[in-house]
């Protein structure tokens, strides 16, 4: 692990935040409610999880570009995550904004929203071999995925 700036975890911070940002405008009708039902201990390891996240794919600069080897696969993997992750939010901003189209899966993806960025983060780590930004992604991953898999199963019901 090798301290220093990383562009490419900028790009990939930049990609997961200006659709949300958007979102704020375009929130589910109904999204407040389940919100305020969310778990607690789920809500602070999305939080915790988020913060280390973007911290540590900001501040090593095992992630960005190096020649071509094997595991360059894992960063074009992490890549296209996030390309599906645009797409998902493209198919959502499109939509009538429900909570149904908030939660929605894609291609096979459980709630591609919030599964695509832990994912390619996930990926991110293993091309890196950054054990902190792999340990961030797990807490991340639990609170973030299970908040989103609580309320898909509230609006099913």
């Amino acid at each position: 692990m090798h301290f220093g700036f990383s562009y490419t975890g900028l790009i990939f911070l930049v990609m997961l935040m200006i659709p949300n940002l958007i979102w704020t405008k375009y929130k589910p009708a109904g999204y407040e409610e389940y919100a305020k039902n969310e778990n607690r201990v789920l809500l602070a390891l999305e939080r915790t999880g988020e913060v280390l996240v973007s911290c540590a794919a900001l501040i090593f600069s095992d992630f960005n570009i190096r020649g071509w080897s094997l595991r360059s696969c894992w960063l074009i993997a992490a890549g296209l995550c996030m390309i599906l992750y645009e797409i998902f939010w493209i198919r959502y901003f499109r939509s009538g904004h429900t909570m149904h189209d908030f939660y929605s899966s894609l291609l096979g993806i459980p709630v591609a929203g919030a599964t695509l960025p832990v994912i390619a983060f996930l990926f991110l780590a293993v091309y890196g071999r950054n054990i902190i930004l792999a340990v961030a992604v797990a807490v991340l991953g639990i609170g973030h995925i299970g908040i989103h898999l609580a309320h898909k199963r509230e609006i099913q019901s």
